[in-house]
């Protein structure tokens, strides 16, 4: 049997693991990964967040045959750690280069060019690990979903929380009844630590030699090159390239209210307080969201708000919070370190993570849970790893050993799921584009507004020529 039949046998074994972690899994037996004992694996984005995914890659024994990175600057330090992968500046041209030579594929760039790089790779059959958020546009998240259960490729997004035991548990806490039902969910964040609520500066400067500029605008609208205005690390708060403090920051703070109350497809959202998109060009410095949805399954209608900008949930809220967290609040109003947190608010109770990535959480009021015995585990474990230390490393720990069909349970952060995650958090976007108060009715099948029309061509943009999903 070649190598290639071999491959395209194994990734259609692994479909259900692509199609959503909460609704099960299936077994990978060990004999029908015998041919996979040497993965590897092509890095688009190696510098920032892509070197260390790249580098936690090749920790689990993947080996990297080719990087990708639009800044030759980039790639030249990179190359260090791997002598032996090919270098690219564009990766349609890495993917179409080094073909069947490749088995997995990790997507480490701004937002906007996601969706074109692991939707190219996983139609060519490649799993793929991509960074939060998922994707730039509502479209392209059901597109990822989509694409990935057709393919039955292994997929993982990096929210690297979904892979800590304390979060895993605390959803397993939720889903338990302890805090009756869950009527308000609050999360907010000390983002954004970039410029946002600013316009572009006129004019243009040289591209430098080593910057592939085309490639980094990728299928965004084309623009000037402007030194340090987008490019390394400010692009997160220009509508055209990132999606803002939510997009950074939500596939993390509401990774954990979202999972245990099935926070999918909201009804309406409103921009309760919104400055605007600046210009057309950058996302507001502050906003408050408010999310509806609807009753589910045996959970009854719950309304989610988000804070970004040192915007803060009301005092009546925040004063039954621990006396700790609430010192911090105060440092923060008198123009110190902003917090991040999120609270879950029941009938019985609440549950208060203030750690990023809900790896940690606390039970309140704590004298009505002294006495608590945690429910019995529902969701699995990732083992004690020795090289898989932190969050991070556990989370590409699972990945590849669900690629070689070693760890059963599978992805959980796959794209089933976290193209759902993605898709529910950007139609907050649509809300900050409508202007503040404005409520806008939300047709998640369809994916429109449907009483406000003209934001539905927000919800997608024509790309440029040459850049196409698949």
């Amino acid at each position: 049997m070649t190598r290639r039949k071999t491959r395209r046998d194994f990734m259609g074994q692994s479909a259900t693991i692509a199609a959503g972690y909460w609704i099960g899994s299936q077994a990978i037996s060990r004999a029908q990964t015998s041919a996979l004992n040497s993965l590897s694996a092509a890095s688009v984005g190696v510098g920032g967040k892509g070197g260390s995914d790249s580098s936690h890659i090749s920790e689990q024994g993947v080996r990297i045959v080719g990087i990708c990175d639009v800044d030759q600057r980039t790639l030249t330090k990179k190359a260090r750690e791997f002598p032996d992968a090919v270098h690219h500046t564009d990766y349609r041209e890495m993917l179409d280069s080094l073909g069947d030579k490749v088995d997995v594929v990790t997507v480490s760039t701004p937002d906007h060019n996601h969706a074109c790089a692991a939707i190219k790779a996983m139609r060519m059959k490649k799993h793929v690990y991509c960074q939060k958020p998922l994707t730039w546009s509502i479209y392209e998240a059901r597109m990822m979903r989509e694409v990935a259960q057709q393919m039955g490729v292994v997929t993982q997004m990096g929210n690297q929380g979904t892979s800590e035991d304390g979060l895993r548990e605390a959803v397993e806490v939720v889903r338990s009844g302890a805090l009756g039902d869950v009527t308000e969910v609050h999360v907010w964040t000390n983002r954004p630590v970039w410029p946002q609520g600013v316009g572009r500066k006129a004019g243009e400067d040289p591209v430098p030699k080593e910057l592939n500029w085309d490639a980094w605008i990728g299928p965004a609208p084309m623009r000037p090159y402007k030194e340090g205005e987008y490019h390394t690390f400010n692009w997160r708060g220009w509508v055209d390239f990132g999606t803002g403090a939510l997009g950074d920051m939500a596939c993390h703070t509401c990774n954990l209210p979202v999972m245990s109350l099935e926070l999918w497809d909201p009804i309406a959202v409103t921009a309760v307080k919104n400055p605007g998109i600046f210009e057309n060009e950058t996302f507001p410095a502050a906003t408050m969201l408010k999310f509806e949805f609807p009753k589910r399954n045996n959970l009854v209608a719950c309304n989610f708000y988000w804070y970004d900008g040192g915007n803060l949930p009301s005092e009546d809220l925040l004063s039954n919070l621990p006396e700790r967290f609430r010192l911090r609040i105060a440092k923060q109003r008198e123009g110190g370190q902003k917090t991040s947190a999120a609270l879950i608010v029941g009938s019985k109770g609440m549950l208060l993570s203030e750690n990023d990535y809900g790896a940690a959480y606390t039970l309140l009021p704590t004298e009505s849970f002294k006495d608590y015995k945690k429910p019995e585990p529902t969701l699995p474990r990732i083992p004690h790893v020795p090289e898989a230390k932190g969050g991070d490393q556990r989370q590409k720990w699972e990945f590849v050993q669900t690629i070689k069909g070693e760890y059963k349970p599978g992805t959980m952060s796959n794209f089933g799921y976290a193209g759902r995650l993605t898709e529910t958090i950007l139609v907050g976007n649509l809300a900050v584009r409508a202007g503040e108060g404005q409520r806008i009715e939300w047709d998640a099948k369809s994916m429109k507004s449907t009483n406000l029309p003209e934001l539905n061509k927000y919800v997608h943009r024509e790309y440029r020529s040459g850049w196409t999903l698949g």
